[in-house]
């Protein structure tokens, strides 16, 4: 779909950190306009009430969850939701004819019975997700253009991915090897009160969290064994820094050709993502800053090679609520809509 004609547009969960940041960047799309915003537990209220920052001249009610309206009002939207909940809604919004981007984890798992394992929710929308397509669009791009059904990735599987697909691709490591050591801002939480993300337990502490068992492990594994054409199992630590934005993914593999050189690698990167322009491959010796990506859609990436170890280290840095959630979300909006890949979207970070 082309045109210049502006979309309208429906954010259901509009209340929460993935909320807000949608709101904010689809207020500057040209091509969009907003004309639903939904939400059980902050229905009734402005959006201004909860966001009084936001005086833009600009302001709509947030609604109970209602998708007959929705389907008349809405072209396109974007489900913000918990994780399952966005499977029951799903279906339905289809049915009526909308574009369904989803922000939570229900259509990012193409198993049933991994989604039922990792996530606890017994579901029955199997077509759904046989239509659903992962929201990497460095990775997806084509897929994302024809699909009605997006399932944008997590915030930790985007930083992780994008420093990964170029070694499995390309088949440079030994895959069993790999290793993912990251690291998320408190905003990764949401908004819901939590004593772990209180000031007084996350200042001056750093910690690491959901050991062997954290539920963005199956996406990874999912993606990983799809781009390297057999079953991939990787080792996956998130850790929570006391920083409100930021997600640093540092990954470790060793290479299966010990000849090649951090040069080499630099070449391969920045031929595998030559038409991503969100993707930003730095030169040899500087490694990704969150600072840099804060604010933007931008994935920053920088490579080592150890020729002692002969490992390849990779280090990816994004804005976990844009890049790794609302961001991604419009970009695939953008493809679905055939619009210009980078619409809408920042590109610079406020510095310092």
């Amino acid at each position: 779909m082309g045109g210049s004609e502006q979309v309208a547009v429906g954010i259901i969960g509009a209340s929460g950190y993935g909320g807000v940041q949608l709101v904010r960047l689809l207020l500057d799309h040209p091509l969009v306009k907003i004309s639903y915003l939904g939400g059980e537990s902050s229905a009734g209220k402005s959006f201004t009430e909860i966001y009084p920052h936001l005086q833009l001249g600009w302001n709509l009610n947030i609604e109970p969850i209602d998708i007959e309206e929705i389907g008349k009002r809405c072209q396109a939207v974007f489900l913000s939701l918990p994780n399952g909940l966005a499977c029951d809604l799903a279906p339905k919004l289809l049915d009526m004819g909308c574009k369904v981007l989803d922000l939570s984890a229900d259509y990012r798992l193409t198993n049933l019975d991994t989604y039922r394992t990792w996530y606890g929710k017994d579901r029955q929308d199997v077509d759904a997700i046989g239509k659903a397509v992962y929201g990497l669009p460095e990775l997806y791009r084509g897929n994302i253009a024809r699909s009605n059904l997006i399932g944008c990735p997590g915030c930790y599987p985007t930083a992780s991915l994008l420093a990964l697909a170029p070694l499995l691709k390309q088949g440079l490591i030994d895959e069993e090897t790999a290793i993912i050591d990251a690291k998320s801002g408190t905003s990764g939480g949401g908004r819901q009160a939590k004593t772990n993300l209180l000031l007084a337990e996350a200042d001056n502490s750093l910690g690491a969290y959901g050991v062997t068992h954290h539920r963005h492990t199956p996406e990874i594994e999912q993606v990983c064994t799809e781009l390297a054409g057999n079953e991939v199992t990787v080792q996956f630590t998130p850790h929570l820094i006391p920083m409100v934005r930021g997600i640093l993914a540092t990954v470790y593999a060793n290479l299966r050709d010990p000849g090649l050189v951090t040069e080499d690698l630099i070449t391969i990167y920045t031929a595998f993502y030559r038409s991503s322009k969100f993707v930003k491959i730095l030169p040899s010796g500087i490694y990704p800053q969150t600072k840099w990506a804060c604010g933007t859609n931008l994935c920053y990436i920088g490579i080592e090679v150890d020729p002692r170890t002969q490992r390849v280290i990779v280090m990816s840095a994004i804005d976990n609520l844009i890049k790794g959630q609302a961001g991604q979300a419009i970009q695939c909006l953008n493809l679905m809509m055939g619009w210009e890949e980078t619409l809408g979207l920042p590109q610079l970070s406020f510095y310092p």
